[in-house]
């Protein structure tokens, strides 16, 4: 009530004000004293009659609104009808902020179960090399155990053996670890970007560098042409996407030659091709989207669907190009497109 009479005082006092006026005119103009008594009362209960209907639909108005904005922020009903131009700009103001909040509650809740489902896909990724490098320790101890009745050469051959496994799998683990960290930098990854001119050459030999100890362990050879290109990129990054595409390349291919090199002219297209199984035709459109195994993910288990939607996501945000053909038995053609597009002002 105490609001209500807060609102309305400044409108009271006025009609009040505008009583005493005709009331003190008709008095200096010996108007009969009973006759101004009686048109004070009357409008006295003209101006009370007036409140009390005003203030029932205050009232059921308040009451209304209050249990649609109770209702705030898990549905918005439907709100009363505005009294005026003020209200109707909040009732607006009221709605617009509901659903902006949504779409955020929306997106944190789709990046949470985004989050969730990559840990769950890395928690079993991580197992298979943990899993190999434990075995690999216990047939170690085994071996131990043996080496009395074997030979010189015999022991030297197993322990080679042994040590080219642990590496390998060792070196999966780093690359398991260093997916999943720069999957949590991605979605700031504008804050973490240098953009400079950079040498293709020494941004490949980078990331050929990282995993030469695979290339050797899986006795796969490299075949590689100098890019003389200057390309405007983030090093950190375009590393990264190039090591997931090398790290591709080795997983699929058993044995044979993967080469890099640049098309021809001075922005052409740095190609990353090797003699694998190849992707099926009906995958190859599907490659670069998140959590899409295909079937050579399913047939081999060593896919979780992350990496080349990693490469995809860093090359948009980079206006980097990327794209890959294949052919079954024959190998995959990965094709990065460096060139920036130049803006042009109007």
């Amino acid at each position: 009530m105490t609001g209500y009479f807060r609102k309305e005082m400044k409108y009271i006092g006025g009609y009040l004000g505008c009583v005493g006026i005709f009331c003190a005119v008709l008095y200096l103009y010996n108007v009969s004293l009973d006759a101004v008594s009686y048109g004070a009362v009357l409008s006295g209960v003209l101006l009370a009659v007036r409140l009390l209907i005003d203030y029932i639909r205050y009232l059921r108005h308040y009451e209304e609104l209050s249990a649609a904005l109770a209702a705030i922020p898990y549905e918005v009903r439907e709100l009363p009808r505005a009294e005026d131009a003020i209200e109707e700009l909040y009732q607006e103001k009221v709605i617009v902020q509901h659903v902006h909040s949504a779409e955020m509650e929306s997106k944190m809740r789709i990046g949470r179960q985004d989050m969730l489902d990559y840990y769950s896909l890395w928690v079993h990724q991580i197992k298979t090399p943990i899993a190999a490098i434990r075995l690999l320790l216990q047939s170690q101890e085994n071996m131990e155990l043996e080496e009395r009745g074997s030979t010189a050469e015999e022991i030297e051959e197993q322990e080679t053996v042994f040590l080219k496994n642990l590496k390998m799998e060792l070196f999966k683990t780093e690359q398991y670890v260093d997916m999943v960290l720069s999957y949590l930098r991605m979605e700031e990854m504008s804050s973490d970007m240098v953009l400079q001119w950079y040498p293709l050459d020494e941004i490949v030999r980078q990331a050929v560098k990282k995993f030469s100890p695979l290339f050797i362990m899986k006795k796969i050879r490299l075949e590689y042409q100098k890019c003389e290109t200057m390309v405007l990129t983030d090093e950190k990054w375009l590393v990264f996407v190039l090591g997931q595409l090398l790290s591709n390349a080795l997983k699929y291919t058993a044995k044979g030659t993967i080469t890099i090199y640049q098309e021809e002219g001075e922005y052409g297209r740095l190609v990353i091709k090797d003699t694998g199984i190849g992707i099926s035709p009906e995958d190859l459109p599907r490659i670069f989207e998140k959590g899409f195994t295909g079937y050579n993910g399913r047939q081999h288990k060593k896919s979780t669907g992350i990496g080349l939607y990693l490469c995809k996501s860093i090359c948009d945000k980079l206006n980097h190009g990327i794209a890959a053909e294949s052919d079954i038995g024959k190998g995959t053609w990965i094709y990065l497109e460096l060139k920036r597009r130049e803006l042009t002002v109007e």
